[in-house]
C-alpha cells in the first residue's frame, strides 16, 4: 500500500508539472503521500455489499461479443474536473460505473483524455480485450483516430491512448452524441458534485442503476 500511495502521488505531481506548469515541490509531495497512505490504511476491511443492488458479473464474463465503455468528462472552471466511465455488456447491461476526480485541473480537454486513458487502462488491467470506447468529445476522438498526438496540452496522454489502442486489436473508439452518452455524463457530473469528497467511497453503479 505504501508503494502504491507514493507512486500515485508521483503521478499526480507529474500531471501538475506537465499540465499546469507548476514546479515540483518534494516536501509537499511527501505530505500528500503521508495523507494518502493514512487514508488508505484507515479504509474498512469489510468488503460486503454496500447497497441493495446485486453486484454484476465480472465484465470479462459478460458473454460473447464486444463490450462497450462509455466515457465523459466534466469541469468546474477555475476549480477542478471529474469524469466517469460505464462498462456495458454486449447486451447493454451495466457492468461497472466508475467516477474519477482530477483536483486542480480545469481544462475540459484534459479531463476528457484523462478519463478515456483511465478507462482503457481499467479494461486492460482486467483482461477485457474486446471493447468499443464511445464518447462525445469529437475533437479528442478525431485526434486519436488520426494518430495525432501533437497537441501541446494533451499530447502526452493522447500518445498513451494511441499506443494502447494500437496494442490491443480488440479496442476501438467512436464518437456518439451527448444523448447516446447519457450514462457516462451522469456519472461524470455526479463525481464533479462530490468534490472534494473522495469519489472512491461512493457507489456509482448503485446510484446510476437507481437513476435508470
Amino acid at each position: 500500500m505504501a508503494v502504491v500511495a507514493i507512486l500515485w502521488r508521483i503521478w499526480r505531481s507529474r500531471n501538475w508539472v506537465v499540465f499546469e506548469g507548476k514546479q515540483l515541490d518534494f516536501p509537499a509531495l511527501m505530505r500528500q503521500y503521508n495523507q494518502q497512505y493514512e487514508e488508505w490504511v484507515g479504509l474498512p476491511v469489510d468488503r460486503g455489499p454496500r447497497s441493495t443492488v446485486s453486484p454484476p458479473p465480472h465484465p470479462s464474463l459478460g458473454g460473447e461479443g464486444r463490450m462497450v465503455c462509455m466515457w465523459d468528462g466534466a469541469t468546474r472552471m477555475g476549480s477542478h474536473s471529474a469524469g466517469g466511465f460505464v462498462v456495458l455488456s454486449p447486451t447493454k447491461v451495466i457492468q461497472v460505473a466508475e467516477g474519477l476526480q482530477f483536483p486542480g485541473i480545469d481544462d475540459p480537454l484534459v479531463a476528457e483524455v484523462l478519463v478515456l486513458r483511465d478507462a482503457i487502462m481499467w479494461c486492460r488491467a482486467r483482461g477485457i480485450v474486446e471493447v468499443c470506447f464511445e464518447g462525445d468529445a469529437k475533437v479528442v476522438i478525431d485526434k486519436i483516430n488520426q494518430a495525432d498526438a501533437s497537441d501541446s496540452r494533451i499530447g502526452a496522454i493522447l500518445a498513451e491512448i494511441i499506443h494502447h489502442l494500437a496494442d490491443c486489436s480488440g479496442f476501438s473508439i467512436r464518437f456518439v452524441g451527448r444523448g447516446s452518452n447519457r450514462v457516462a455524463h451522469l456519472v461524470a457530473r455526479k463525481a464533479l458534485s462530490l468534490y472534494p469528497t473522495a469519489s472512491r467511497f461512493f457507489d456509482f453503479q448503485a446510484w446510476l442503476c437507481s437513476r435508470m
